[in-house]
């Protein structure tokens, strides 16, 4: 019985089976180390962004104007009845948006370490200018009755998401005078975003103009910082953004695409035009001013704030994107290991069943490992190289070793350069699926249906019977018995 398992074609094609699903393991485990290594690139950018600066979302500059919105109220005696008026008041802000504004600017790309990860940063260089229209009172809405609305001096408000990464102090510049910026934007609530923003008062002259109702033109020139991602939103009536960089490998996004862009190996120039009548991004920058929190956030009384809401408006984004990231190239390698491992050892079982030679499980087992091994090796090389630079080496290594192993094991150097030459073949053929990620599939689906037609095809007159079947003794020779 033993030994008809043991000659049992049907059995051995079995056991390689059985093989490739014991090798899903150590292919799992190597999954395993490179999902952790990809976190920790991650809680690295975390680091450097609690330690250095973030991604950035630039709001402004826009203009507040500080006012007390005063009225009368009945007072009444515990039976309700009007026994004189009491004075009341309020504070409040109005906003005034940009009537343009235009954002031309660069970002200049550099690497920062946290142990053996680069994170990418930029530094971006900005002058943003445009104007606000002439200022009318009666644009303010009265939220009471016969209210009376006194205005105080306004001043210009401007934010970044994170202000750390501001390299100086800006230099803004209104109606031609130049404003000193200072910290907080004073009349905001604390659950306010923009209240951690920074302010400048306007100057004699440029207040002088606004009370005369004339228009205020004004620029801001801009050195910022930030990791990775760079988010500008559209306050104004008309927002347009010209922005070039040395880096080649940009990816737009947020809520409006660049609506002309050029990407060469050089870097990008992309330019962005956003109209009002298509964003939000003003109402949204308005209710956070306004210190107003969901609904569905609110406390259970309805009546008490539920503390800083996340402030996510609208914007158009771009962001420093690695060419490769070794850690998810690594697992798109991976998800095809157990086909190049089931590709490499139906070519030794080929090797067997053609050359008639008798291949021990424990070898096919060796040839399995020595596979799953290049993609640990293709992990750890990627890490301190480039990726095509990481593959050559670890494909060629377990080419090299599997060219000697088997050129031993089938008992001939040109057998052996052969089986080689079929898994370098293979090495190419896995590469050209993680170059190609858009044609990803085609490429697979075409290597499977070939390789399975390879196989169909150099065993379709094979008797897998005659094969499997145990040969015949010889008859004994008669013995005469004289």
């Amino acid at each position: 019985m033993l030994q008809l398992l043991k000659d049992s074609m049907l059995a051995k094609v079995g056991g390689l089976l059985l093989l490739v699903l014991l090798l899903c393991i150590p292919l799992a485990e190597i999954d395993r180390i490179n999902n952790e290594r990809g976190d920790s690139q991650r809680e690295a950018a975390a680091e450097l962004a609690a330690t250095y600066a973030g991604p950035q979302t630039v709001v402004g500059p826009l203009l507040l104007v500080p006012y007390v919105e005063r009225w009368m109220e009945p007072l009444r005696d515990a039976q309700g009845k009007v026994i004189g008026q009491e004075a009341r008041s309020k504070e409040m802000a109005h906003v005034v948006f940009p009537d343009k504004l235009h954002i031309e600017g660069s970002m200049t790309p550099q690497q920062r370490y946290r142990g053996i990860f680069k994170i990418p940063f930029y530094t971006l260089d900005a002058t943003l200018s445009g104007g606000f229209a002439a200022f009318d009172p009666e644009a303010v809405a009265h939220s009471e009755p016969d209210s009376k609305i006194e205005f105080k001096a306004p001043l210009v408000a401007f934010n970044v998401s994170d202000l750390r990464g501001l390299d100086g102090s800006p230099a803004l510049t209104v109606n031609g005078a130049e404003l000193r910026l200072r910290q907080r934007v004073p009349g905001l609530p604390d659950d306010s975003w923009f209240a951690n923003g920074i302010h400048a008062p306007l100057g004699a002259a440029a207040l002088a103009a606004w009370q005369s109702r004339a228009a205020l033109p004004f620029e801001m020139k801009l050195s910022l910082v930030g990791q990775d991602t760079l988010s500008m939103v559209p306050i104004s009536e008309e927002t347009s953004a010209h922005l070039k960089s040395p880096w080649a490998h940009p990816s737009f996004g947020g809520r409006f695409l660049a609506a002309k862009r050029e990407v060469t190996p050089q870097g990008f120039d992309a330019h962005w035009r956003v109209s009002s009548l298509v964003s939000s991004a003003r109402e949204q920058v308005r209710a956070d001013l306004a210190g107003r929190a969901d609904a569905t956030a609110a406390s259970a009384n309805g009546n008490v704030r539920a503390g800083p809401q996340p402030f996510n408006p609208q914007s158009f984004d771009v962001s420093l994107a690695q060419p490769i990231n070794v850690y998810s190239m690594s697992t798109r390698a991976g998800k095809y290991g157990a086909l190049f491992i089931g590709l490499v050892l139906m070519a030794a079982f080929m090797f067997e069943l053609f050359r008639k030679l008798r291949l021990h499980p424990v070898q096919y087992g060796l040839v399995g490992l020595s596979i799953a091994i290049f993609f640990l090796l293709l992990l750890a090389l990627s890490e301190k190289l480039a990726f095509w630079l990481a593959y050559a080496g670890a494909a060629g290594a377990s080419v090299l070793l599997l060219g000697i192993y088997f050129a031993a094991v089938l008992g001939s150097w040109k057998r052996g350069a052969g089986f080689a030459a079929f898994v370098a073949v293979l090495y190419g053929a896995l590469y050209g699926l993680l170059a190609s990620e858009s044609n990803a599939l085609l490429l697979g689906a075409l290597l499977i249906f070939g390789m399975l037609s390879a196989l169909m095809l150099m065993t379709r007159k094979v008797d897998w019977y005659a094969l499997s079947r145990r040969p015949e003794a010889a008859p004994a020779a008669l013995v005469d018995p004289a």
